[in-house]
């Protein structure tokens, strides 16, 4: 009997402690812990969304400055074809105009990559008011063969309308051809051959009779290309060539929609050897274009692969700079886009010269945000794993401390209460 109170009492402490103690302490703990965990939750998605609004904004701004960079390098042309009309016009004059205005371009030589600085423009060339060639310097190299540049049939493109297009300009406006080159495609460009043309600038100049002819500066393409094909958007150092297989890369388009820049180079607009203009791809010719290897593009008329590739190309017409995804070649892209706000005769604002894409594959520019959301999770777990490892042990010290005051007090009571007491009774008649 009394090893069955003494058991009695053990319980009841027991019980009690483990209510006044154990259970608020569990109960505080399973709070702390799911909070913990609500927390880092909380902390990884705003994690992820700073990360992306961060990104975002910075290759839009990046963008934005190419873009402007490029203008303010074609307002240079500009300045420079002005400074052409007054200069005193010879061929030995024409020929110190090229050879002063270089600018380095990095070129590949002996399968060696190298800094170099080449002539910004390719020709020079003096016309009068009827066509006729009167001075020219190509390569640096003063042109034995003149040509009546009148006749498109004649000029280096086979298909040139430059002469039509400035003689009827007022002075000091500027006529800015479209980059005119060979077009290059795909199996030319995997074995190295890369596209190589011209932007022409071209103005009329005037004496005491009036309309005289025209002055045509002929900018290197090379150094406009220079602009993107050695820009990582994610990176802020630059490379020779961009791999258009990294979905990471930016490219330019002119104010008609054609891509005048890109890592591929069979993807630029250009003109076969008798000057006609090379198909663009289309839903139409998409799979017949594959097969060949000739693939220029339009942006405008992309919309087939995905609806945003012509948004965005509409938004850039309308002089607007944003950020839109789509698909292109089975990559989901983040493009952020920005106008390139020069503009001449033929270049109307707002859509100007054309505009810059920064594209980046979506899985490279969640890869920061992914990177720091991997961490947080590990953290999570080294915590949550010593907070599991911290209650068990505090349970144990706990039950340990419960059993250790749980038999002293026992003891205490069975101290307090005589033996034997326990089960006896008073009955006031026996007394």
């Amino acid at each position: 009997m009394a090893e069955t109170t003494k058991k009695k009492h053990f319980f009841t402490i027991g019980s009690v402690f483990f209510l006044l103690i154990v259970i608020p302490l569990s109960l505080m703990a399973f709070l702390i812990a799911n909070g913990m965990f609500k927390m880092g939750v909380s902390i990884k998605e705003r994690t992820v969304n700073v990360l992306d609004n961060k990104v975002q904004e910075d290759i839009k701004a990046r963008a934005v400055n190419t873009a402007n960079e490029v203008a303010s390098f074609l307002m240079g042309c500009n300045k420079d074809l002005q400074v052409a009309t007054i200069i005193p016009p010879s061929e030995t004059v024409y020929k110190q105009f090229v050879f002063e205005n270089k600018k380095p371009v990095w070129v590949k030589r002996d399968g060696k990559i190298q800094q170099v600085l080449i002539p910004l423009y390719k020709e020079i060339a003096l016309i009068d008011k009827t066509g006729n060639e009167q001075i020219k310097i190509v390569d640096g190299q003063v042109a034995k063969k003149l040509v009546n540049v009148s006749n498109p049939a004649n000029t280096a493109y086979k298909n040139e309308d430059y002469f039509a297009k400035t003689k009827n300009l007022n002075k000091g406006e500027i006529y800015v051809s479209p980059i005119t080159g060979l077009y290059v495609n795909k199996a030319a460009f995997e074995k190295g051959q890369r596209f190589s043309g011209v932007v022409r600038f071209a103005t009329p100049i005037f004496n005491q009779s009036g309309f005289a002819g025209i002055i045509v500066l002929s900018l290197d393409y090379r150094h406009l290309a220079e602009f993107t094909d050695q820009l990582v958007p994610t990176q802020a150092e630059r490379v020779f060539e961009t791999q258009a297989a990294t979905g990471n890369y930016a490219y330019m388009v002119d104010n008609r929609g054609f891509v005048i820049s890109h890592p591929d180079d069979f993807h630029i607009v250009g003109l076969t050897p008798e000057g006609k203009s090379v198909p663009t791809l289309t839903a139409q010719n998409a799979a017949e274009m594959a097969k060949k290897g000739t693939e220029a593009l339009n942006m405008f008329q992309l919309g087939f692969l995905d609806h945003n590739i012509f948004n965005i190309t509409k938004e850039a017409a309308q002089g607007k700079s944003g950020i839109l995804m789509y698909k292109f070649g089975g990559i989901n892209k983040f493009v952020a886009y920005a106008p390139i706000k020069f503009y001449a005769s033929n270049l109307a604002a707002p859509a100007g010269f054309g505009w810059i894409g920064l594209g980046l594959e979506v899985e490279k520019y969640n890869e920061a945000a992914i990177k720091v959301v991997k961490n947080i999770e590990k953290e999570s777990k080294a915590w949550t794993a010593t907070i599991i490892f911290i209650l068990i042990l505090a349970m144990i010290i706990l039950f340990f401390i419960m059993w250790l005051l749980v038999r002293g007090v026992t003891r205490s009571l069975q101290q307090e209460v005589p033996r034997g007491s326990e089960g006896s009774s008073f009955d006031d008649d026996d007394d």
